[in-house]
C-alpha cells in the first residue's frame, strides 16, 4: 500500500508541475481610501464597535466615494498589476471579472474595464458567483488556459458593496466593505499553479441573500425602495456557510491528495471570523496559518480572496512548495474551493 501510495503521489505531483497548467503569476489590489470604523456607525444605526467585533470580526471596512465604481477599482487593480508585471494591455486576451454589483445590468463591467486599460484585443465578461466569485473565476480561467483558448487572462474581482447596503439596517451595514482584486494568469511559469478547484450551488437557497433590483453605478434610492438594497438572512447563512465552506475543503483536499497538515496558507472568504475559525478547527489549520483580513476591510465578496492573496504576495510571504487553500460560500447559494501550488 504504501508502495501505491507513493506512486500516486508522484504522479499527482508530475500532474501539478506539468509546464501547461494554468498559473497565477502576479497579483494586485485596490481598496478605497475612505475608512469606515465601528465608531462612526454607533453614530447611524444602534450598534457598538464591541458588539461589532464580537459578532463578526470586523473593526473597520472600506468605502467606496461617489465618484468610484466597481470598473473603476476593478481598473485600478489591474492598472496597478499591468505596471508592476510591465505587461501591455494589449496582449491581454481575456477579462474575466467577477462582481454581485455590476455598474449595470447591461453593459458588462467587464467590458468598460477592458475599455479604460486599452485592452482592445481582449474578449471580456461578467461572472456572477457572489462571494464565491474569485473561485469560480480561477476554474474558469484554468479551463479556457489548459484547453489553449486564451492564453494570458486578467481575472478581476471588484465589487461595490456600499451602493447596495441599507446604513438603517444593523444587521447588514456592519458586514461589507469596498474593493478589488486582480490576477494574471497563464500557461506554466512561475507563480501559483491553479490546481483542483471544486465549485458548488443550490438555488433553493436563493431568497438567503438577495438584491432584488438596480445596479451599483446609478442605484436607486433604498430610503424609499428597499427592493434595491442588500437583503440577508443572517442565521441562515451562517450555518450554511459553515458546512459548505468545510465540504468544500474536505473534498477539494481530497481530490488533490493533499492533506490538512500539508497546507501552509488557508485563505478563506472573509465573511465573518467565526466561521472562519471554525472551518480552520474542523481540519486542524492553526491560527498563524490563516489569512485574516475581515478585521480591517470586512466583506468585500468577490474581492476577499484576491485582495488576502495579494497581501501574501506583497510580503513575499508565499515560499516554493506552499500550498494554498481558498475556499468560499456565497448568494445562490454559491461555494468552492482550490488549491494553489507555489512554483
Amino acid at each position: 500500500m504504501d508502495i501505491l501510495f507513493r506512486i500516486f503521489s508522484e504522479v499527482v505531483s508530475n500532474f501539478m508541475n506539468r509546464s501547461d497548467n494554468a498559473t497565477v503569476q502576479a497579483f494586485a489590489s485596490y481598496l478605497p481610501e475612505k475608512v469606515l470604523t465601528n465608531d462612526d456607525l454607533s453614530k447611524v444605526v444602534d450598534t457598538s464597535d464591541e458588539w461589532i467585533v464580537t459578532r463578526t470580526g470586523i473593526r473597520e471596512r472600506r468605502i467606496a466615494s461617489d465618484d468610484q465604481h466597481t470598473s473603476t477599482m476593478g481598473a485600478l487593480a489591474a492598472q496597478k498589476l499591468l505596471k508592476e508585471t510591465k505587461m501591455d494591455p494589449l496582449d491581454i486576451d481575456l477579462i474575466i471579472v467577477t462582481t454581485m454589483t455590476p455598474d449595470y445590468l447591461c453593459p458588462s463591467t467587464a467590458a468598460l474595464i477592458q475599455s479604460t486599460l486599452g485592452a482592445t484585443n481582449a474578449a471580456a465578461f461578467d461572472l456572477e458567483a457572489a462571494c464565491s466569485g474569485f473561485i469560480y473565476g480561477l476554474a474558469t480561467a484554468k479551463a479556457f488556459v489548459e484547453s489553449g483558448t486564451y492564453s494570458s487572462i486578467l481575472l478581476i474581482s471588484s465589487e461595490k458593496n456600499s451602493s447596495f447596503i441599507d446604513y438603517t439596517d444593523r444587521n447588514t451595514c456592519i458586514l461589507f466593505g469596498d474593493g478589488a482584486g486582480a490576477c494574471l494568469i497563464k500557461k506554466g511559469g512561475s507563480g501559483l499553479r491553479i490546481g483542483h478547484c471544486y465549485l458548488g450551488a443550490s438555488g433553493k437557497e436563493a431568497d438567503l441573500i438577495t438584491i432584488p433590483a438596480g445596479g451599483s453605478r446609478l442605484p436607486h434610492a433604498k430610503e424609499k425602495n428597499p427592493q434595491h438594497a442588500l437583503h440577508m438572512n443572517g442565521k441562515e447563512v451562517f450555518k450554511h456557510a459553515v458546512r459548505k465552506m468545510e465540504e468544500s475543503m474536505e473534498i477539494c483536499l481530497k481530490k488533490a491528495n493533499v492533506p490538512p497538515s500539508q497546507v501552509r496558507w488557508f485563505i478563506p472568504h472573509q465573511a465573518n471570523q467565526r466561521i472562519i475559525e471554525s472551518a480552520a478547527k474542523r481540519f486542524g489549520i492553526p491560527k498563524e496559518k490563516t489569512v485574516i483580513t475581515i478585521d480591517r476591510f470586512a466583506n468585500t465578496s468577490a474581492a476577499t480572496i484576491p485582495v488576502a492573496l495579494d497581501l501574501l504576495w506583497q510580503n513575499n510571504q508565499i515560499a516554493p512548495g506552499d500550498n494554498l487553500l481558498l475556499a468560499a460560500v456565497g448568494g445562490g447559494l454559491t461555494w468552492g474551493a482550490s488549491l494553489l501550488q507555489a512554483t
